[in-house]
């Protein structure tokens, strides 16, 4: 039997004698008994419905909420609390001299005003709380702090990439890089699966998270917050961008428009690439070795050292050679940039 069936059959038996009680209490005369055996079973049947819902969902709730609340947010709120709390024990003796209702009302409105205060005051001033623990007073300190407590959400797909690695080299994120245990999970997973296209791509995975935690430059942090009603990978990582209020840093496309439409900040490696390759304008020569033929007739394809496509009109001919191209046109598509060249006069010559 079920610990909710359980319950359920207390919460009906404690509610029927209430009932029962009531009715006795109520009842007068020959009538007595039909009065009590009508609220007693008033009684169990709200008991049957409603114990659940005031005894076990609450409690499953708070372990949910509790389990997706960073400790640093948790340990700050639980100081605030106790601080509010003393507040309020202090202010409550004076106002209890106060002529009833208020000498009565007033402690324990008070008691909730600071307590809810306390709590959300020191969640929402945190960073600047353990920073004044931290001894650090000054304002340069205070920014230090700052910024080392950014955090970022690592993706399954951007610790397969690899890329990540020599971004964390650069600096460019500045904070503490947190994967959750479900993502290790899901690379443990893909590392034992019997497609060996994935299982190459899940021990990669792996070898990235081992290269990260050796060689990054910032903290990497593997947690245990999880969001139980949440059953897929990318959807947890999403519910949890937002409760953590830090960005997630993926390559995956689907995740990238899903989080951006939910109001979670995406890092996406694709579109940094992207951004920093190198640009060229009209009418620029570089030099190019074309490597296949192009989907149109004559044309020849050649790429740069960042990956950058390069299509070259009548470059059919020079397959497996390094030939001379001046720049003709650009053109920005979802893959990246690809470049339309011609071989120069002393090419075509």
């Amino acid at each position: 039997m079920g610990i909710e069936l359980t319950l359920r059959l207390v919460g009906m038996i404690v509610f029927a004698i209430i009932g029962w009680r009531i009715g006795d209490l109520l009842g007068a005369g020959p009538d007595s008994f039909r009065y009590i055996i009508i609220l007693a079973l008033a009684g169990a049947a709200l008991g049957l419905l409603v114990t659940p819902w005031i005894t076990i969902r609450p409690y499953t709730w708070v372990r949910r909420t509790i389990r997706q609340i960073p400790a640093q947010q948790l340990l700050a709120a639980t100081i605030g609390l106790l601080i509010g709390l003393i507040i309020a024990a202090l202010t409550a003796f004076p106002l209890s001299f106060l002529p009833n209702p208020l000498g009565s009302i007033l402690p324990f409105v008070s008691l909730i005003i600071f307590g809810y205060l306390g709590a959300w005051v020191m969640i929402t001033r945190e960073r600047d709380f353990y920073a004044i623990l931290g001894g650090r007073f000054s304002k340069e300190g205070a920014t230090k702090t700052a910024t080392s407590d950014r955090q970022v959400l690592l993706d399954t797909s951007v610790i397969i990439d690899g890329r990540i690695a020599d971004i964390s080299h650069t600096g460019f994120i500045d904070g503490t890089m947190i994967i959750p245990r479900f993502v290790l999970a899901e690379l443990q997973h893909i590392a034992d699966s019997a497609d060996p296209l994935r299982r190459n791509r899940g021990r990669r995975g792996l070898d990235m998270l081992n290269k990260l935690q050796k060689e990054s430059i910032f903290p990497i942090r593997i947690t245990d917050l999880d969001v139980e009603d949440v059953h897929e990978v990318d959807d947890k990582l999403v519910r949890l961008g937002k409760n953590l209020r830090c960005p997630i840093v993926t390559n995956d496309y689907n995740l990238n428009r899903v989080a951006e439409l939910q109001g979670v900040r995406v890092l996406n490696i694709n579109e940094l690439a992207n951004a920093v390759r190198a640009v060229v304008l009209p009418g620029e020569t570089m030099r190019v070795r074309i490597v296949q033929e192009g989907k149109e007739l004559g044309q020849g394809v050649a790429y740069l050292d960042d990956g950058t496509m390069v299509v070259v009109d009548n470059g059919r001919r020079a397959i497996g050679n390094t030939i001379d191209v001046v720049v003709t046109r650009m053109l920005q598509t979802n893959q990246g940039r690809m470049i339309f060249a011609a071989p120069t006069t002393d090419e075509k010559k």
